[in-house]
């Protein structure tokens, strides 16, 4: 384990030479991040990310990468809030235009239903139309065979 001394109790942001963002894994050198703990009096047990340069070289007060676990852990948890915020976006746009699709294709199916129904109540119409004409002319026909039978017996 590491000692952190005293001035290591600040923010990682004035340490690393710039803020790092969410968990970092390697350093701006190149060389791996360590996850160590803190033994000091102002920060005692608390946990923290460094260079293993740094560490290695009992470096303190250097721009090699430094950073607390808990401010790590944050980070990562406003960015998977941003995502989450923007995946619910998207999730709401695919929704509305999901939503959008289904009306149009149900309006085409009802469209061709009523289509359909439309041409088969014509056709039945058609039918019955000459159905009905010729019961027409067999009653007719028969009116005036009834008609003839009536005048020649009658």
């Amino acid at each position: 384990m590491s000692d952190v001394s005293g001035a290591s109790s600040g923010s990682s942001s004035g340490r690393s030479g710039g803020r790092v963002f969410g968990v970092p894994r390697i350093c701006h050198c190149g060389v791996q991040i360590m996850e160590l703990v803190s033994k000091s009096s102002n920060n005692p047990y608390r946990r923290y990310y460094r260079c293993g340069y740094a560490v290695s070289k009992k470096l303190s007060n250097d721009n090699h990468t430094f950073k607390w676990v808990d401010e790590a852990y944050l980070d990562e948890i406003e960015a998977l809030k941003m995502k989450n915020a923007s995946l619910a976006a998207k999730l709401e746009t695919v929704t509305m235009e999901r939503n959008e699709f289904e009306r149009i294709v149900f309006e085409n199916v009802q469209m061709k239903l009523e289509k359909e129904i439309f041409e088969r109540v014509e056709e039945a119409l058609v039918e019955s139309s000459s159905t009905m004409k010729k019961m027409m002319v067999v009653v007719v026909v028969l009116c005036m065979v009834m008609v003839g039978f009536s005048k020649l017996f009658g």
